[in-house]
């Protein structure tokens, strides 16, 4: 059911603008897989094809649980996560390149 599932789910994905249109990957490509292998429970290659994925999920669970709780440091918290998420999508970017 899950297989069944995925495998339709693949068939909607969107492509790459970007990759469509000059032939060079984007930032965020590898996203919507890497979700979908989370979602599959295959959490290696989820990182392995996109590895800002944890750093990204990490920062949006931590925005939402923070409109709910309060956090005594949620706004430094907030910061270092952004940083974290941005500065692995462009370290692994660069390296992709190269």
């Amino acid at each position: 059911m899950v297989q069944l599932l995925s495998s339709n789910i693949e068939n909607f994905m969107l492509p790459c603008l970007n990759k469509t249109l000059f032939g060079m990957e984007c930032p965020g490509c590898g996203l919507q897989r890497s979700l979908l292998l989370i979602g599959k429970g295959e959490f290696v290659a989820a990182f392995k094809m996109y590895p800002a994925i944890y750093p990204l999920l990490s920062f949006i669970l931590f925005l939402v649980l923070s409109t709910f709780i309060n956090f005594k440091h949620a706004t430094n918290i907030k910061m270092y996560l952004a940083v974290l998420t941005i500065a692995t999508i462009i370290i692994s970017y660069i390296i992709k390149l190269i």
